[in-house]
């Protein structure tokens, strides 16, 4: 009778922590407790150090042009995301000022933007096809104010790969969080 019971509960424990593996499958988690922000990232992707750039930078060891970034930029104080505009409104102003800035040679198109709470806050997920001069990309970021600062968390990859890779980096965009 006890073989039986701690054989069910193994199965049960089993098939319990196998679901909880599969939900974040593939990727790994990063937490920047100074700067008050975590996401996940695929397994197998390396941090990059960037000078004068985002926060931080992580690219695929292989695809090495597919990368999530972080840049954290200064805000007036008191500001809500809110008022810096709606969720299309930022999105079109990220693509000019930092995306597909004048005289960068690239063109950005938004084509999604929404917004979506979490955490007692609003993120903003925007959706972007970039061209650059020999290459199509496709970008998906996550905007988000906290203690007057703009967190930008960005995932890009090559127009070619994006049906590919779609799913996993809407789940990579969808965990970064700030608190």
């Amino acid at each position: 009778m006890i073989k039986r019971v701690i054989a069910l509960l193994l199965v049960f424990l089993t098939v319990t922590l196998s679901g909880c593996v599969s939900a974040t499958g593939g990727l790994k988690s990063y937490i920047d407790t100074s700067d008050g922000y975590q996401f996940l990232y695929p397994n197998g992707w390396i941090p990059v150090q960037v000078a004068n750039g985002p926060d931080v930078v992580f690219r695929d060891l292989i695809e090495e042009t597919e990368n999530v970034s972080v840049v954290i930029s200064p805000v007036i104080s008191g500001k809500t995301l809110q008022e810096l505009g709606s969720p299309g409104e930022v999105g079109y102003k990220l693509s000019k000022s930092a995306i597909a800035p004048p005289g960068s040679g690239r063109e950005a198109e938004l084509v999604n933007a929404e917004a979506k709470e979490g955490a007692g806050k609003t993120y903003y997920l925007l959706e972007y096809a970039v061209q650059l001069p020999n290459q199509e990309r496709h970008n998906l970021a996550s905007v988000v104010m906290s203690h007057g600062k703009l967190y930008t968390f960005n995932a890009s990859t090559t127009e070619k790969r994006w049906q590919k890779v779609k799913d996993q980096f809407q789940q990579v965009v969808d965990s970064f969080q700030v608190y």
